[in-house]
């Protein structure tokens, strides 16, 4: 199991961004959050399998059709299985 927090940047609020983690998330049944923060990027926590980590990380780059993501941050941090599921916040 892993646990990573993304910072992720661009066009990214407004465009249904955390709606397509979410979905994709529990699709990867991957526990954890997502927020807009107020300098324009995502935040997100993801725990889960590390193959499902990997996955919603390319999902990060990608994003949903009307974002643009510049850059994203991945830092891995200990696995804490403190989530019940995944939100947005």
């Amino acid at each position: 199991m892993k646990r990573v927090r993304i910072l992720i940047s661009g066009e990214v609020q407004g465009v249904s961004f955390r709606n397509f983690l979410k979905r994709n998330s529990v699709l990867l049944s991957l526990k954890g959050f997502c927020r807009n923060l107020q300098d324009g990027r995502v935040e997100c926590v993801f725990e889960g399998e590390n193959e499902n980590i990997e996955k919603i990380i390319i999902l990060c780059n990608l994003g949903p059709e009307k974002a643009k993501v510049n850059d994203i941050n991945v830092k891995e941090e200990e696995f804490s299985a403190e989530f019940k599921d995944f939100s947005v916040l």
